[in-house]
């Protein structure tokens, strides 16, 4: 928190404004007022004398201010008395920085607001959105002040602003009025995602663009998308044409799609898993499918003996690195089904040769596969991205190890050879929680899986459930980055996407309640639906 000291002082014929003077930060938590409120309250009669439809001023005749109700719930909310601020027409939404333009633009657009552009004058009912100078804060940070009829929202970067501006969106349709006061607030966790199969069923793009809209006025920041699997390969290919289902999204669609995420601050994260999961692939390429002593294929699996193998996956990986820019990228690596059989190397001879060739005598298949993974990772970390591997991709007892900046994407404890997550962070890597206990909406609901509520995620997870229901010791808690909620799509034609987008619904607001705040929600979980229902 910032030490602040509030001021009203009248600018602009009249008209009172909040001043707050801070560290570069907006808003308050006390401080000693300069002026009084007879003064302001003398300021207000005059500009009230000389305009149609007056801004009222604070007075004590103002109950103090009720904490906004929000998803995800702020973190801190000074209250004060005053009459709140509610949008009218010919209100403004101006910028101090030019960075913010995007920011500004969405919400007037959104509240029926006029965007005024960079503005440095004061006029009542303003929104004013700006960068502060508040070095070493959490850059998703954002302070919000309103007071005297006026809105100011600050932070240390764009996106901190911009997660202003979905809080006030959400207290605008919530209640019609943004309440009197400060509010700071910041996430807990960095990475708040939400991970979409399309491999195994195509989604439009319209309902992508959708869920990124949702996904953006609730303070997410990632979107995964896992667009090839054994079903399919769903996004459209320059360099491997052949490999695309017919059904799938165009380049042009997915850039759309990106833009319009990178405009909301969500970065999109590409998964093409690998070496398992790879169908669609070598459907085209039958060559390069996997098999055993026996001549049988293996499914999915793609044979990472042969360069061939290797050539075609970093081909793909690079034509996708200049289709999504952000910084993050899934490798995959799960369920590789060469090492699900009693002896791998019996099974797969041409795996045991090339793994002794590569690492002597000694040399496994699991070697081999761990080899694999890093050598793909070499090929993303040549484009600058921070790479991500679900956990059984993390194989035990090999000589060769996972690169070092492998993140791992914990989902599950139910492969063989299961590590308990307490392996992982104890070893210093750092952690993502895909709990499929509590965040994996797989349709159909094959095996043991049924589907998420968002109920027991708001009741009982914090992202130190990563496997089971069981939290992590607490000193690991800096080490998990944050989580995803995860629709698969294994037995795709269970529900439409309409009604995948429905089911989703409540799930999403309850993760990234405990994303943004792991505490104990102040409200109840029929209030908190309740709430969902006013706020979108």
């Amino acid at each position: 928190m910032i030490a602040v000291a509030a001021a009203t002082v009248v600018v602009g014929g009249g008209v009172g404004l909040g001043l707050w003077a801070a560290s570069g930060d907006e808003g308050g938590s006390g401080g000693t007022a300069v002026g009084s409120a007879d003064e302001t309250s003398a300021a207000s009669r005059g500009a009230a004398s000389r305009s149609a439809s007056p801004t009222p001023s604070p007075t004590r005749s103002y109950p103090l201010s009720q904490t906004p109700r929000t998803i995800p719930a702020v973190r801190s909310h000074t209250p004060a008395r005053g009459p709140g601020w509610r949008p009218a027409k010919g209100n403004r939404v101006v910028v101090e920085d030019a960075d913010l333009v995007d920011e500004g633009r969405l919400i007037a657009g959104e509240l029926g607001l006029t965007y005024g552009g960079e503005s440095s004058d004061v006029r009542a009912g303003d929104v004013r959105l700006a960068l502060n100078d508040d070095e070493g804060a959490n850059p998703e940070s954002y302070a919000m002040t309103v007071r005297g009829g006026r809105v100011n929202i600050s932070g240390p970067s764009d996106a901190g602003v911009f997660y202003g501006t979905r809080t006030l969106k959400q207290e605008v349709h919530g209640g019609g009025t943004a309440p009197e006061g400060v509010v700071h607030d910041q996430p807990a966790k960095p990475r708040r995602g939400f991970m979409l199969d399309i491999a195994r069923k195509p989604f439009t793009a319209a309902w992508i663009e959708d869920r990124v809209r949702e996904l953006g006025d609730l303070k997410f920041n990632e979107l995964g998308l896992h667009f090839s699997d054994d079903q399919g390969f769903r996004i459209e290919s320059t360099s491997h044409p052949e490999i695309v289902s017919k059904d799938h999204l165009t380049k042009a669609q997915v850039k759309q799609i990106v833009d319009l995420a990178a405009g909301r601050h969500i970065t999109v994260v590409p998964e093409i898993d690998s070496p398992g999961h790879l169908g669609a692939v070598l459907a085209a390429h039958p060559d390069l499918q996997l098999r055993n002593v026996s001549g049988v294929a293996t499914r999915g699996a793609i044979d990472i003996s042969k360069d061939a193998s290797a050539a075609i996956v970093d081909e793909l990986l690079d034509e996708y690195a200049g289709l999504f820019p952000g910084d993050q990228w899934h490798l995959g690596g799960d369920e590789y089904q060469a090492l699900t059989v009693a002896n791998p190397q019996a099974s797969f001879p041409q795996l045991a040769a090339e793994a002794t060739k590569a690492y002597g005598s000694g040399g496994t298949v699991a070697d081999l596969t761990t080899g694999w993974l890093n050598d793909r990772a070499d090929t993303v970390r040549n484009h600058d991205r921070t790479m991500r591997v679900w956990n059984d991709g993390f194989l035990a007892n090999t000589s060769v190890r996972a690169a070092k900046d492998l993140q791992v994407a914990y989902w599950t404890g139910k492969e063989i050879g299961a590590r308990q997550p307490v392996a992982y962070l104890s070893a210093g890597r750092k952690v993502l929680n895909y709990n499929d206990e509590y965040l994996y909406y797989v349709l159909g609901e094959p095996q043991t899986f049924v589907y998420p509520t968002g109920r027991r995620i708001y009741e009982q997870w914090t992202p130190r459930v990563l496997r089971g229901t069981t939290a992590v010791p607490a000193k690991y808690d800096s080490q998990i980055l944050g989580g995803s909620f995860a629709v698969w799509c294994d037995l795709a034609n269970s529900q439409t996407q309409n009604q995948v987008a429905a089911g989703i619904r409540m799930p999403l607001r309850a993760t990234v309640q405990k994303l943004w705040d792991p505490g104990t929600p102040a409200l109840t979980w029929t209030q908190f639906k309740s709430l969902a229902d006013k706020v979108g």
